[in-house]
């Protein structure tokens, strides 16, 4: 009798700890970032940092959107991203938090989002995530990343480098995916 309650204990805890390790609420894989303070996923998996998780939930490249269209030889690259604070206090969230990497051998194969570059007080819509907003403590916030990217490039990577007060850095979060014309 003590061996098939502890054999049903041991496998209730092993069970509860498989579901808390991988998986949100929604099914999809949480992502933490290994010992090398590294992690990489896909489309649909949250990736976890200090302060947030966030998902690209999908992406396209498109010519132009709404009334921005990209310097020449240039396509949008469209993500929708859901960011949601985990830190258990208000953060401040900027549009330079992530980058676009796309496979080109140039150094300089990487971007941030266009809003980075508008001028104050200028938008894209109140789909785009604006270049400054607030996550309140446990708040989750869905909008679009619009970044510019060379035409003809399908490979891309969202990323997320972490930033301390004290100007030192910390762990690296890359989602990878293929985005198609739209």
């Amino acid at each position: 009798m003590k061996k098939k309650i502890a054999s049903l204990l041991l496998t209730s805890l092993l069970a509860v700890s498989l579901a808390a390790c991988g998986k949100d609420g929604s099914g999809s894989s949480v992502i933490t970032p290994d010992q090398n303070g590294y992690a990489e996923g896909k489309l649909g998996d949250t990736m976890r940092c200090s302060f947030f998780d966030y998902t690209v939930n999908s992406a396209y490249v498109c010519d132009t959107y709404g009334d921005y269209t990209p310097q020449s030889g240039y396509e949008l690259l469209v993500a929708d991203v859901t960011v949601k604070n985990i830190f258990g206090e208000s953060i401040p969230m900027f549009d330079n938090d992530f980058q676009v990497q796309w496979s080109s051998d140039a150094k300089d194969a990487f971007d941030y989002p266009v809003t980075y570059y508008l001028e104050e007080g200028v938008s894209l819509g109140e789909e785009v995530l604006p270049a400054e907003y607030t996550l309140a403590k446990d708040e989750s916030r869905t909008g679009l990343l619009v970044f510019e990217v060379p035409a003809g490039e399908k490979e891309f990577s969202i990323s997320y480098m972490e930033y301390f007060e004290d100007e030192t850095t910390g762990d690296t979060l890359f989602v990878f995916f293929n985005a198609e014309k739209k």
